[in-house]
């Protein structure tokens, strides 16, 4: 039976910020599905900053890693990044000799860390030239401009035609595929190409990322075509793939805000839900904003002591059914849009609820009220008709998620504050507005609104960082819309209905 995954093994220093090393190592083969393991080299003390101290293990103790893992693993590629020291090169250029007596063929890709950014050799010329030795055991090594010409022992290449005739004779000489990385020439893209012992040459181009993330991109490219190469038909097929990856990881690598200096790659950012906190979890605050300015509003305080007049009870209620009607088609796109059969029912039902239950309970108060005499609104205040114009662009031009982030204030808000002031209420039966609190502070509301939440994080986590700002942005101004609504009307003594110049026009976000 096949192994499910491949089996990646780095042999390389550390990195205890996590950008480069074993550990940008092993989750560059996670992202790539491989299962990663790792034998430590030499212990660094670095951060994006540089490199402040590192610690080289007895020889004697790599080898009993490298047997350690191999005695009991089949190892199906090797990835090859600091060797410190000679005895390093030495120790691990022995154990790929064992390897390949006793049959075995680990795919062996070699990142020949010989030179830092600074430019400055961070080996000793004893040490460069065991590297140099390696190169000849590998399958395939990925040196940059710097590094090929420590290992051809010649100065730096200044132009692409010069580095492609180091990497050939590199490549010729050692019988090893050499993965060119043109990336110090600079200009808009970053050259590789890929030059085979038999002279063969494949470009493989991507365009520059502007970034500062760049700590660990050598690291994490050789582990990438590492944990690729097994399961691909070639080294242009495992390379492809590895860079487009790193180039989206360049990209993303920002939004991590690891370190001071050049940051890391991330390299998760295909799997953008991954590890991300839930979407309701990251904008309760907002909720809860909303709920504490809304429940501190003098109609809400005066709904809650049963103190506010009929008239402007009334009121409310009117533009609250003219909002419903808006709000209805809003949750009917939702579940147009919903991605499976749980969610379209949910945002169904919600939409019949808004045009049925909630729709009827004010209906009959507003029946009542014009048996009373009383006059009927002239239509939807500005401030609703800001609501409903929000909600109603968003679901014509957002995506799925934007459309249930704009819509899930309505349910969490309601249910936030309807809990609260069916607490200060008490008996509902002998307070005017019992309904009202009734509807929204009951438990089968709550349940109601826990799903919309779980329907929110559901469709937050397939997002990017970008997709979830762009759902929290959309959430926020509903929460504002909510605020403004209740704010609108007045709690002005009289029991008459109040009239256009007593509603509050409050102005929110478009």
């Amino acid at each position: 039976m096949s192994p499910s995954r491949v089996r990646a093994l780095s042999i390389a220093g550390t990195d205890p910020t996590g950008g480069a090393g074993i550990q940008a190592d092993l989750k560059s083969f996670a992202a790539h599905g491989a299962y990663g393991m790792a034998v430590v080299t030499a212990l660094v003390a670095q951060n994006t900053r540089g490199v402040r101290a590192v610690h080289v293990p007895e020889p004697e103790f790599l080898r009993a890693q490298l047997e350690a893992v191999s005695d009991d693993v089949t190892v199906d590629s090797v990835k090859i990044g600091m060797l410190a020291t000679p005895q390093v090169a030495h120790e691990v250029t022995a154990w790929l000799d064992r390897q390949r007596a006793a049959g075995r063929s680990p795919v062996v890709v070699l990142d020949p860390v010989m030179v830092a950014t600074s430019g400055d050799r961070l080996l000793d010329p004893e040490a460069e030239i065991a590297v140099r030795e390696l190169v000849g055991r590998a399958d395939l090594v990925t040196p940059n401009l710097p590094e090929l010409a420590v290992l051809v022992d010649e100065p730096r290449a200044q132009s692409w035609a010069q580095a492609l005739d180091q990497a050939t004779r590199l490549s010729r000489g050692s019988g090893t595929t050499v993965l060119l990385k043109g990336g110090h020439l600079g200009g808009p893209t970053s050259p590789d190409a890929l030059v085979g012992p038999d002279g063969a040459v494949v470009e493989v181009a991507a365009q520059r990322v502007a970034s500062t993330s760049t700590h660990g991109t050598g690291c994490s490219l050789s582990a990438a075509v590492a944990a690729l190469r097994p399961a691909r038909d070639g080294w242009p097929e495992a390379v492809r793939e590895a860079k487009q990856w790193l180039t989206g990881a360049i990209a993303a690598g920002a939004r991590l805000e690891v370190g001071a200096g050049h940051g890391p790659v991330d390299h998760l950012h295909h799997a953008p839900g991954l590890g991300a906190r839930p979407f309701t979890a990251q904008v309760a605050g907002l909720v809860a904003d909303a709920v504490e300015r809304s429940q501190d509003l003098p109609f809400v305080r005066a709904l809650a002591d049963g103190s506010l007049p009929v008239g402007r009870f009334e009121e409310y209620v009117r533009q609250d059914a003219l909002y419903l009607t808006g709000y209805a088609r809003v949750l009917a796109r939702a579940s147009e849009l919903a991605p499976d059969g749980e969610a379209q029912a949910f945002f169904a039902r919600g939409a019949a609820a808004c045009l049925d239950v909630e729709r009827r309970l004010h209906e009959q108060r507003l029946a009542r009220s014009a048996r009373d005499g009383s006059r009927q609104g002239a239509g939807a205040s500005p401030v609703t008709t800001a609501y409903v114009d929000h909600l109603l662009a968003v679901a014509a031009t957002g995506s799925y998620a934007d459309v249930v982030a704009a819509v899930l204030p309505c349910y969490w808000v309601y249910a936030d504050l309807g809990a609260r002031l069916r607490a200060r209420v008490g008996d509902l039966t002998a307070h005017p507005y019992g309904d009202w609190v009734g509807t929204y502070g009951d438990e089968e509301f709550a349940t109601l609104t826990a799903q919309a939440r779980a329907h929110a994080d559901a469709a937050g986590r397939s997002l990017d960082a970008a997709g979830r700002a762009r759902m929290r942005e959309v959430l926020a101004v509903s929460c504002e819309h909510e605020v403004a609504f209740f704010a609108q009307v007045r709690p002005t003594p009289g029991p008459g209905r109040a009239t256009s110049d007593e509603l509050v026009t409050a102005g929110v976000p478009a």
